[in-house]
């Protein structure tokens, strides 16, 4: 083999051998940049909201006081009624909303409607079997039998909690969150939920900013691809770094909050204002749970 170990590197043909060793690296998604890009679509998501709730339309013109308590009452009525047909007229008419609201459907599907479908999906599974009934089908090798009534236990169960959470989500991306903490105290809800809730969401997008930081300053370090050991340690690293930049964060913020005046309530320049339309979308809200429960009785 005389001449190979002056051969030029460039000029060298790697053996077949050596190859599948870095052909992972360009296929396989690296964890750092999985967790860079998981945190800049978070950042994304959250600054979408807001554009949502500055665009117009029916929702987004409506008092945030009239909305919170019109939202709950439309919740209420969900989890009153006892016939899947007007569950699903009042899914249809979240639909509606969210249309004349200018609030992406594609949204809520990836938001709530998938989540909140495989989830319950999963607890309500079992009721086909468990709830006894009349019989409608056979699972065979397994000698279950699927029920009517477990069929409609599980759709009240997952046609409720699909209207619910749409009904919430329309609630936050039509009002700006300031406003919803707002008009929660204007309603009479403790300040120290109202504080909770304001610092809690406050301290999520703080948070993710610093993690988006720290992951692209060391990502730009970076100039060889990391072993799959060194990419856990370097993520367990940064998470114990972010977790004590969030204790002192915490302390810090707090304390220039309360030289500010801060005690807990929502100080806003904008005033809220109830007008007619205002009303009679709250009178129709509220009207709703009182027929079903008339209905009903």
């Amino acid at each position: 083999m005389p001449g190979y170990a002056t051969e030029p590197e460039s000029t060298r043909v790697r053996s077949p051998m050596r190859e599948p060793t870095i052909v992972p690296d360009r296929h396989r998604r690296n964890l750092v940049e999985g967790l860079v890009l998981g945190l800049a679509k978070a950042m994304e998501h959250g600054l979408e909201a807001e554009s949502t709730s500055a665009r117009k339309g029916l929702l987004q013109g409506l008092d945030p006081r009239i909305k919170l308590v019109g939202c709950l009452a439309l919740i209420f009525s969900a989890v009153l009624v006892r016939q899947l047909t007007l569950l699903a007229v009042l899914f249809l008419f979240a639909v509606l909303l969210a249309l004349v609201s200018n609030v992406s459907l594609a949204r809520l599907f990836k938001q709530v409607w998938l989540g909140v479908l495989l989830f319950t999906g999963v607890i309500a599974l079992p009721a086909i079997v468990v709830v006894p009934g009349t019989p409608v089908w056979h699972i065979p090798l397994l000698h279950w039998q699927v029920t009517e009534q477990g069929l409609r236990s599980a759709a009240f169960l997952i046609g409720r909690a699909e209207t619910s959470a749409t009904f919430a989500l329309l609630l936050i991306l039509s009002t700006p969150w300031p406003h919803v903490l707002k008009a929660m105290r204007t309603l009479g809800v403790p300040v120290v939920l109202v504080a909770i809730l304001g610092m809690t969401h406050r301290y999520i997008f703080v948070l993710l900013h610093s993690a988006l930081q720290m992951f692209e300053a060391r990502r730009s370090r970076i100039v060889a691809p990391m072993a799959g050991g060194q990419r856990r340690r370097l993520v367990a690293a940064t998470a114990g770094v972010l977790l004590g930049k969030a204790f002192q964060l915490s302390s810090e913020v707090h304390l220039a909050m309360i030289s500010r005046g801060y005690r807990g309530e929502i100080h806003l320049l904008d005033d809220f204002r109830t007008r007619p339309r205002d009303w009679v979308a709250l009178t129709c809200a509220l009207a709703l749970p009182v027929l079903i429960i008339w209905n009903q009785t």
